[in-house]
């Protein structure tokens, strides 16, 4: 392993995070903010889980992120004041409003929205000069194609124009997939980057049927790696797709391909780059989560640094892990576009001496946008967006949706299942992409599809037994609290709309969900048959699309469900994942 463990303390301990600004103080030529000491001699920028989030955006990190057994208190399982603490920034400044959900609302008056591909075209630009031709690389974690109506009709295409105006080398992919396999390769023929993938591989009877490979005799579907020279040095970048596409997805979007975490066959890859390709660094461009990454790193050595993705978490510094050939930094950079990572090498022949790491917060009122950016997010959005632009209703209360177990958002949507749909019960997935809206935003169908634009967005309503309820409940839990992070597939406990539970995170599987309780105060009864409506199923549905049962429920302008979401949490006493906000 090529970097030193005093290297990297070293390291981290100079990353340094931007100054909290007032917002009336600040404007788009502000000196300094983005002005970044020169270190080293390659740069790799990185940014993940955009979710087609062309514009600027709000977005409250969660105020609940549980971590248990040997997470419990580790990032990315802080929030709140824990969080601020662990990072040494101040509770006012503009890092913790986007760090933090610490007095969201206010700080969001005070800050403004941030994201949008035309200020982070400024940003990505002005910090490649400022290193010099060739001496940089812009990478992508995947999620980069799905999340908004616009990318949802013309199926990633406009983020295929905008990945390459921008200057995506590299990318790696998770949503992508649930375009198909037409479609992904039909986006791909146009990006103009890498697509990067070690862990996918054809099953075996798409192998025996000579079904399309990067690499027939191996069976890898997609390159998995590509080196890249920067300032005479040699660097691998390696991709790590979302290990679990055809289980969290439907299976037919996939049926060729096999995925999973595959670490041993990463291994043997970055072997391959150290020992015969005489690289002198390796890096990992990963869609694991960060819990998964943080393991990965641990047996699989070699590798550098792991620029992380999928689980949404944005922390400002690497987090150092020690494995049997040296140590490897794990990152993970946030979503929705509101981060730019900068990682700084220092590379010697054959290793890196030293690295630092930036997670910057794209502010968008500090960055003029980049007119040719503009220009072609304007074009794109034009044809589509004219009849998503009428008010559905005002948002009366913040609408968020981050956070484990529940979010204001989600129990908009769960409130229009039970009203739209009939049912008892409403079941939503616990997705973690889609904006904030403030109180007193107009809410119009494009902010709806934010929320809801996926390929298999139908609604249904089935009937349930109280057991097989429960059965759900406890089975999305163990993939969120698994102890075992390979056993984790990212994502937020099932949202849940007329039903109350208790959860006891530390548990098993079967024993962590308990006191299941109706609205009207009933207890759940494992033998009865209960009407539940839901949304995003594997199984392929026949129902009208949720975002115009959600549009119809906005419509009709029934007030807003101000119960609380109807979880109670046991056992996490004193546990730095969950903020006390009041």
């Amino acid at each position: 392993m090529s970097i030193r463990r005093r290297d990297l303390l070293a390291a981290t301990a100079a990353a340094t995070l931007t100054a909290g600004l007032p917002r009336r103080a600040r404007a788009a030529d502000t000196p300094g903010v983005y002005d970044l000491e020169r270190f080293g001699n390659a740069r790799i920028l990185h940014i993940t889980d955009t979710h087609a989030q062309l514009k600027p955006v709000f977005f409250r990190e969660p105020s609940v992120n549980l971590g248990v057994g040997a997470m419990a208190g580790q990032p990315p399982h802080l929030v709140g004041k824990a969080f601020l603490d662990r990072f040494g920034i101040r509770p006012d400044s503009a890092d913790a409003y986007a760090f933090t959900c610490v007095e969201f609302e206010k700080a969001a008056g005070r800050f403004g929205k941030l994201g949008g591909f035309a200020h982070l075209k400024t940003l990505v630009d002005k910090l490649r000069a400022d290193v010099g031709e060739r001496r940089s690389l812009l990478l992508d974690g995947g999620d980069l194609w799905q999340g908004t109506g616009l990318a949802n009709t013309v199926k990633g295409a406009d983020m295929v124009e905008a990945a390459n105006l921008l200057g995506i080398e590299a990318m790696t992919g998770h949503w992508e997939f649930t375009y198909g396999e037409q479609v992904l390769r039909d986006n791909l023929s146009r990006f103009k980057g890498e697509f990067l993938a070690q862990n996918v591989f054809l099953t075996d009877e798409a192998a025996f049927n000579d079904a399309k490979a990067f690499d027939p005799a191996s069976g890898r579907v997609f390159r998995p790696s590509v080196i890249k020279e920067i300032a005479g040095f040699r660097i691998a970048i390696i991709g790590q797709a979302f290990p679990y596409v055809p289980i969290a997805h439907p299976r037919r979007f996939t049926p060729d391909w096999r995925f999973g975490i595959r670490d041993e066959e990463l291994q043997k890859l970055v072997d391959s780059h150290r020992n015969t390709d005489k690289v002198d660094a390796v890096i990992l461009l990963s869609h694991n989560g960060m819990d998964v990454d943080l393991k990965l790193a641990s047996r699989v050595t070699g590798i550098d640094v792991i620029l992380g993705g999928h689980t949404h978490d944005a922390i400002p510094l690497p987090i150092t892990v020690t494995n049997a050939g040296g140590v490897t930094l794990v990152t993970n950079a946030g979503s929705n576009g509101k981060f730019l990572a900068v990682l700084d090498l220092e590379l010697t022949r054959g290793k890196v001496a030293n690295v630092r790491y930036r997670l910057l917060p794209v502010f968008s009122e500090l960055l003029k946008p980049d007119s040719t950016m503009q220009a072609l997010i304007d074009r794109v959005r034009e044809p589509h967006v004219t009849d998503w632009s009428d008010k559905l209703a005002t948002a009366d209360h913040l609408l968020y949706r981050r956070g484990n177990f529940s979010g204001t958002m989600d129990q908009l949507i769960c409130d229009a299942l039970l009203n739209e749909l009939d049912s008892e019960i409403a079941l939503s997935p616990g997705f973690r992409w889609g904006p904030t809206a403030l109180a007193g935003q107009p809410l119009t169908m494009e902010d709806v599809l934010a929320e809801t634009a996926i390929t298999y967005p139908e609604t249904y309503v089935a009937t349930m037994t109280g057991s097989q309820i429960k059965d759900v409940l406890e089975d999305v839990c163990d993939n969120l609290f698994n102890a075992d992070p390979y056993h984790q597939q990212g994502g937020d406990m099932v949202r849940v709309g007329g039903l109350a539970y208790a959860c006891t995170p530390a548990e098993s599987i079967g024993k962590r969900i308990s006191e299941l309780k109706l609205r009207n105060g009933r207890h759940l009864e494992a033998g009865k048959r209960y009407r539940v409506a839901g949304w995003a199923s594997v199984n392929e549905q026949s129902g009208a699309p949720v975002w115009d049962i959600v549009a119809r429920h906005l419509r009709a302008g029934r007030p807003p469900n101000r119960d609380a979401p109807g979880v109670t949490l046991n056992g996490v006493e004193g546990n730095p994942g969950i903020a006390r906000l009041g």
